[in-house]
């Protein structure tokens, strides 16, 4: 599906792409990517810092390309990481992994499922490679905004 299909569906809005948003939600992934690794808070907290920066990056992805996620329907997360292979050139196999932590993340939050040290570790390896793909994306794909 493309993205222009998301659109034409509602489940995402157009946007002007901005250098300073754009900027400002790397900064902010970085910040939340040095939090999860926080060993003085729970695994949870930190698995929940680690996710934020993928969906910062998700968000980021989908603004350099002038579109953001429709937030006044539900699935706004889903949307953000299942658009990953057409808003960045994210591989398939890496965005079902993604989607697992967010999976995980609703179970976290809504259900209060504790997270293990193996998750929290996938998170921050995840939300970190995530980071550098997304650097390296738009400095190849849209320099104007890096």
């Amino acid at each position: 599906m493309s993205l222009q299909n998301l659109l034409e569906i509602g489940s995402l809005d157009e946007a002007r792409p901005d250098r300073a948003d754009i900027q400002r939600l790397l900064a902010a992934a970085e910040r939340n990517l040095d939090d999860a690794g926080v060993t003085a808070i729970s695994n949870e907290n930190r698995f929940d810092a680690a996710y934020k920066c993928v969906m910062q990056c998700a968000i980021a992805g989908l603004l350099a390309n002038g579109y953001r996620t429709s937030t006044s329907k539900p699935g706004h997360h889903q949307t953000a990481i299942q658009s990953l292979p057409v808003s960045i050139g994210l591989d398939k196999s890496t965005v079902v992994q993604l989607d697992d932590l967010r999976e995980l993340r609703n179970c976290d939050d809504y259900e209060g499922v504790p997270v293990s040290a193996a998750a929290l570790e996938d998170a921050q390896k995840q939300a970190g490679a995530l980071l550098d793909h997304f650097r390296s994306w738009l400095r190849e794909h849209h320099p104007e905004l890096a």
